[in-house]
């Protein structure tokens, strides 16, 4: 009986000293070749309007920046000609963001806001309320806010020097989760 034991312990401490050289050998985690199903990011984009740009917006060139003033004017009951406006303090943009999986209603995610026509910069500017969709056409999250832009754009006396992209810019938390993902 005493041999038993002492055989059971000497089999019991060699495998407790195997078993994480072992583990070590494998390697292999779940989380490293699973992956649970619809769980991914979902890209959202929008199309806005940022306003308060110190002259650097759109051109009247652009007439889909025009198109978009007067609509936006209209759900305010304001009516104004296209003809009668001057729009260097806004620009048309298309927005996009991320949305991340497990996101909740009421959650904030960051988005990218990008100049469509030929404004020189987007800096000191703020985005108006923008659905944000997905690739079905569902609204999941809304974005609005004043943007930071990583760029400049200065010229004088002829020459210029730019950094980055002053045309591009971002909101962090600019966008309000509407909805779950199915």
């Amino acid at each position: 009986m005493r041999k038993f034991v002492i055989l059971c312990l000497t089999v019991i401490l060699i495998g407790s000293n195997l078993a994480p050289a072992m583990a070590d050998e494998a390697g292999t985690r779940i989380k490293d070749i699973a992956k649970l199903q619809g769980v991914r990011s979902n890209q959202l984009v929008g199309y806005g309007l940022v306003v308060g740009l110190a002259g650097t917006g759109d051109s009247n060139k652009i007439t889909f920046t025009i198109q978009s003033i007067v609509s936006m004017l209209k759900t305010f009951g304001v009516t104004v000609s296209s003809s009668q406006m001057q729009f260097k303090n806004v620009a048309a943009v298309m927005v996009t963001a991320q949305l991340p999986p497990f996101v909740k209603p009421g959650d904030t995610i960051d988005v990218t806001v990008s100049s469509m026509g030929d404004a020189k910069s987007l800096e000191g500017g703020t985005l108006i309320q923008t659905p944000l969709k997905a690739a079905n056409g569902a609204v999941y999250a809304v974005g609005q806010g004043p943007l930071s832009i990583g760029g400049f754009s200065v010229s004088s006396g002829g020459s210029s020097q730019q950094k980055n992209f002053p045309t591009v810019g971002s909101i962090p938390g600019g966008a309000i989760v509407e909805k779950d993902v199915p």
